[in-house]
């Protein structure tokens, strides 16, 4: 009972929280697939940043430039690249609150997407600074790698939000033997691998990221023999490749559903395909920005190739209390 004159929590509640979803609907699923897009596109922009050495077009953070804090004409085109890849991590953000708010009131029956959802919204400041250190650090390699790695953490973040929201919780039930999830796990840890020995081969090559008059004429690489790094990166993607297909061809025979092993299949194929044409050609700037766009779609259908291996609740019907 309330006393009287002080209204019940439920009455103090605005119009907006009462609007808030209940259950898992249409515009849960939408936020959840606009959350994987958006970090997918940051990707790709952000390799475009790298790619066109537009690093340092905005030369300090968290300002572009001394005194402003968006682009100038002085800055040219590499700062028109680099602010507008700032940009859009307010799109994210923007997302990412929406998310946020879609969840919340389902916070109880569902805190797996509570969860991922907050998680999402916490990174975006981790991911601002980080890339603040990347500019005052003059884009030292490992600390534009950790950017790459954090942004292929939140692929998987968000390929788990639209992967619950379309099935359900998890239960504790397989849906494939235990030796198949080993399989998987593996195949997950050398994918891992894969990325990592990229962004180091990468952070090795000619695309420093700034244009050598900007930096000063010092690029910024690790220092490793770009051609040593191209062959270490090659092996754990093969790897990746045999397993994948261990895992198709089991899932055929066992007549299991293959739909993502075959989808993380294509991917490594577009990868392979990419990766040893890029090699082969100089490494032109567009095929680099679509194996760099790959690596981001590939931990996405890693990710959902391992949520795969668990049953799901099933679609969220359930109409929560208020």
């Amino acid at each position: 009972m309330t006393r009287v004159g002080i209204p019940s929590a439920p009455e103090t509640r605005t119009a907006a929280w009462w609007a808030l979803p209940r259950r898992v609907d249409k515009r849960v699923v939408v936020l959840a697939w606009a959350s994987f897009v958006v970090e997918v596109v940051l990707i790709g922009t952000g390799g475009l940043v790298r790619l066109t050495a537009s690093g340092l077009g905005c030369p300090t953070w968290p300002e572009c430039t001394a005194g402003s804090l968006t682009t100038t004409p002085e800055m040219g085109v590499h700062g028109i690249i680099e602010f507008g890849n700032r940009l859009l991590t307010f799109v994210l953000v923007v997302v990412a609150i929406a998310m946020f708010l879609a969840v919340v009131r389902m916070r109880r029956a569902r805190p797996e997407l509570f969860w991922l959802a907050f998680a999402q919204g916490v990174s975006i400041p981790v991911q601002a600074v980080i890339g603040g250190m990347s500019v005052l650090t003059n884009l030292n390699p490992y600390v534009v790698g950790l950017h790459f790695v954090v942004s292929s953490v939140l692929v998987a973040v968000a390929t788990t939000l639209v992967y619950r929201s379309l099935n359900g919780p998890r239960t504790n039930a397989l849906l494939v033997p235990t030796w198949y999830r080993t399989i998987v796990r593996v195949t997950a840890v050398v994918v891992g691998l894969t990325v990592v020995m990229g962004i180091l081969t990468t952070g090795s090559g000619p695309h420093a990221g700034a244009d050598a008059a900007v930096d000063g004429g010092r690029l910024h690489r690790t220092g490793f023999a770009p051609v040593v790094m191209e062959h270490l990166h090659s092996y754990p993607a093969y790897a990746t490749f045999a397993l994948t297909l261990v895992l198709v061809v089991a899932a055929v025979r066992l007549r299991l559903s293959s739909r993502w092993a075959l989808a993380l299949l294509v991917v490594e194929f577009l990868q392979i395909a990419v990766g040893l044409t890029q090699a082969r050609t100089g490494l032109p700037v567009g095929l680099v920005g679509t194996h760099m766009v790959l690596a981001g779609l590939l931990v996405g259908a890693m990710t959902a190739t391992v949520l795969s291996t668990r049953k799901s609740a099933g679609p969220d019907e359930l109409r929560l209390p208020a």
